[in-house]
C-alpha cells in the first residue's frame, strides 16, 4: 500500500465543530449508555469495557450520524452490537436468544433506562431542594451507607427519630419526583 493512499478503516475527517458535537453528545449520554450496557451484561466492569469499545466505534462512525436525529437511539444500537460481539467472543452469555428477541429486549431496555434516567435526574433536583439537615441525613444514610442507629447516636437522639425523619423525607422526595415527572412528561 502506498504511503499516500487513504486508509479504508480511517473515519472521514470531521470538522472541529462535529468533533466537539460528538464529545458533547457522548458525555451527555454516558450515564444512560452505561446503565443500558450494564442492563444487558449485568457486570459493571464488562459494561465499562464494552462502552469504551462502543465509544471508539461511535467515533469512527460518527460521520454517518445525522445531526438532529436521536443520538441515544443511534448510540444504543452501536452499543447493542458491541455487547453481542463481546458475548460472542467471551462466551459469557449463557442464554441463547435469537436476534429478533434480543433486539426487542434491547429496545425495551432503552425505554426503561431512559425512564429511569428521567427519574434519577428528578430525584437529584429534589434532593438539592431539601433543607441542609435533611440533605445531610439523606447523604449519610443513602450515599455513605451509614446505619440509621449510628446517625442517631451521633446526633444524640433515638433511632426511631431518625427513621421518622427518613420516612418524612422519602415521602417528600417521592411527591417532588412525581411532580417533576408530570411537569416534563409530554
Amino acid at each position: 500500500m502506498a504511503a499516500d493512499s487513504p486508509n479504508s478503516d480511517a473515519p472521514p475527517p470531521l470538522s472541529t465543530e462535529r468533533q466537539e458535537g460528538f464529545v458533547r453528545l457522548l458525555n451527555e449520554a454516558h450515564g444512560l449508555l452505561l446503565r443500558y450496557v450494564m442492563s444487558l451484561l449485568g457486570n459493571r466492569h464488562d459494561a465499562e469495557d464494552v462502552l469504551q469499545r462502543s465509544s471508539v466505534v461511535m467515533w469512527r462512525r460518527f460521520a454517518t450520524f445525522e445531526p438532529g436525529t436521536d443520538f441515544i437511539a443511534w448510540a444504543t444500537t452501536v452499543a447493542f452490537y458491541e455487547v453481542r460481539n463481546f458475548q460472542r467472543v467471551t462466551g459469557r452469555c449463557q442464554l441463547k436468544f435469537d436476534d429478533e428477541l434480543m433486539h426487542m429486549l434491547a429496545a425495551e431496555r432503552v425505554d426503561l433506562v431512559r425512564q429511569w434516567s428521567r427519574r434519577t435526574e428528578a430525584l437529584e433536583l429534589c434532593v438539592e431542594k431539601l433543607d441542609r439537615a435533611s440533605r445531610t441525613l439523606v447523604e449519610a444514610v443513602y450515599t455513605e451507607g451509614m446505619p440509621a442507629h449510628e446517625v442517631a447516636r451521633q446526633q444524640g437522639c433515638a433511632p426511631k427519630t431518625i427513621y421518622n425523619k427518613l420516612n418524612f423525607i422519602r415521602r417528600a422526595l417521592a411527591e417532588c419526583v412525581q411532580r417533576r415527572l408530570a411537569e416534563t412528561t409530554p
